[in-house]
């Protein structure tokens, strides 16, 4: 650890990784600029993890009062979707937060100075800042860390840069539902999306390349396009758009599963970093397709430079971006820390949502394991049953010889919470024996694991409620 409070140490980007990197180098003793040529937050914040869960909540309530398990016994009735307060309600709680977590800490710390413009290296020790106030300044530092996050990508389709399509940015900034919206993505930012707007009341299409989540098990995938095909959202599996035109008020989509009209389009195809004004290339930091190559001390190819987050070819989540933010400023400032992503989960916020950790089954035969796996309906969990909603799975992949945890998927109400728990079993690498010997509290989507679990070893449909 440094106690040389004469280091200096220069930040770019305020958002998760940003964030992280600057107020744990200054608890190490460091003095931190940090430079922000956009809003103070980052994409979390402002444009991303918040306001898109805001609106998936409010689609979600949305739906229960039109149909829900209980409508023979609670009356439903179809509500009236006021788009413009309901954005207004999220960009308050956005705003508090930005104040809360960003703006009002970096106000009161004062180890830590703030430069409002875009910076650009000139060598591996220096950069200049163009102010956004007007004029430059020179910043030299001891070390850099960069931050600058990602945007969202534009692919390559003829016509689409002339017309007003949406981003996952700007489709939460919408201030009315569009009646006919089609969505170019099958990945975890689209089809949150495109399950809520369809609970707002859009009538919505999704275009899949190849299928829904092509990264994950096959049965995931397959699960969350039938749910969706339930509530009337329409899936076009392999299927891709040649040319895109805008006239009269209406996107016009030429594609090989015909011609789409639809009032809103929203491309929702990945990401681009935001690396490209860095001049990076000039002083040697490394980069595959815009994005920075980092170790796993999260150092870059020159050694005074660390960078971690959504810029860099690291998995795109907020946590592994703040992971990765407080683990490089204990090496920038003497010290050792390494990213461990082997127990990294992911979770997609629909309804169901899905929760992922580990191998798939296909991955852990890739890499040459002997495996086994369970696939645990939620007709099997007692929590599932009670609150009359089985919609889902929970699958176990499992070294055959040893019964050592290597992934689990989870399709499921609360899959977001059931996978950390997976998360520790498989970081503890627990087997499926350990897991299904632990106490579970009864009556919990989480005790789905233990169930399933269990199903290595015997039938869990000729056990009793909380048969342990």
């Amino acid at each position: 650890m440094s106690d040389d409070m004469n280091l200096h140490i220069v930040v770019i980007g305020s958002g998760g990784a940003a964030m992280a990197a600057a107020l744990k180098a200054a608890e190490r003793g460091a003095r931190i600029t940090l430079i922000e040529r956009g809003t103070l937050g980052g994409t979390c914040v402002n444009v991303g993890c918040v306001p898109s869960k805001i609106l998936i909540r409010a689609a979600h309530v949305a739906h229960l009062r039109r149909e829900s398990p209980f409508d023979g016994g609670i009356s439903a009735q179809a509500p009236v979707v006021d788009r413009a307060r309901l954005l207004q309600q999220q960009q308050s709680r956005v705003e508090e937060l930005r104040d809360a977590k960003y703006e009002g800490i970096l106000r009161d710390h004062p180890a830590i100075t703030v430069l409002s413009g875009e910076a650009r290296f000139v060598d591996a020790h220096t950069l200049k800042v163009k102010l956004t106030a007007g004029g430059e300044q020179t910043v030299r530092f001891d070390r850099a860390f960069i931050g600058s996050g990602a945007r969202p990508a534009e692919p390559p389709l003829p016509g689409l840069a002339e017309t007003p399509y949406l981003t996952s940015t700007s489709a939460l900034a919408l201030d009315s539902i569009p009646e006919r919206l089609i969505v170019i993505g099958a990945g975890f930012v689209a089809l949150e999306l495109v399950q809520a707007f369809a609970r707002l009341g859009s009538r919505v299409t999704v275009l899949a390349r190849s299928r829904l989540l092509s990264q994950e098990d096959p049965a995931v995938g397959e699960a969350v396009e039938a749910v969706f095909y339930r509530e009337g959202i329409e899936v076009l599996n392999q299927t891709q758009a040649n040319r895109v035109d805008y006239t009269n008020g209406e996107f016009v989509l030429d594609t090989n599963a015909g011609t789409l009209h639809a009032d809103q389009l929203l491309v929702a195809t990945g990401r681009t970093p935001n690396t490209e004004a860095l001049n990076l290339a000039s002083i040697g930091v490394e980069t595959v397709r815009g994005a920075i190559l980092v170790d796993e001390h999260l150092q870059t190819t020159v050694p005074s430079l660390y960078a971690a987050g959504d810029c860099t070819n690291q998995p795109e989540f907020v946590y592994v971006a703040a992971a990765g933010g407080s683990r490089a400023a204990v090496n920038m400032t003497g010290g050792d820390a390494r990213l461990d992503l082997s127990a990294m989960p992911g979770v997609m916020f629909t309804d169901p949502q899905v929760g992922t950790v580990g191998l798939t089954e296909a991955e852990a035969l890739e890499q040459g394991f002997s495996v086994e796996s369970r696939v645990l309906d939620l007709e099997n969990v007692p929590r599932a049953l009670v609150n009359f909603d089985t919609e889902g799975f929970i699958k176990i992949v499992a070294e055959r010889e040893t019964g050592r945890l290597l992934g689990v998927q989870a399709v499921a109400g609360e899959a977001g919470e059931l996978i950390q728990t997976a998360v520790i079993a498989l970081r503890a690498r627990m087997t499926v024996q350990d897991i299904g010997d632990e106490l579970f509290p009864y009556l919990t989507m989480v005790e789905g694991l233990k169930l399933c679990a269990q199903t290595f070893t015997k039938d869990v449909t000729q056990l009793s409620c909380c048969a342990g």
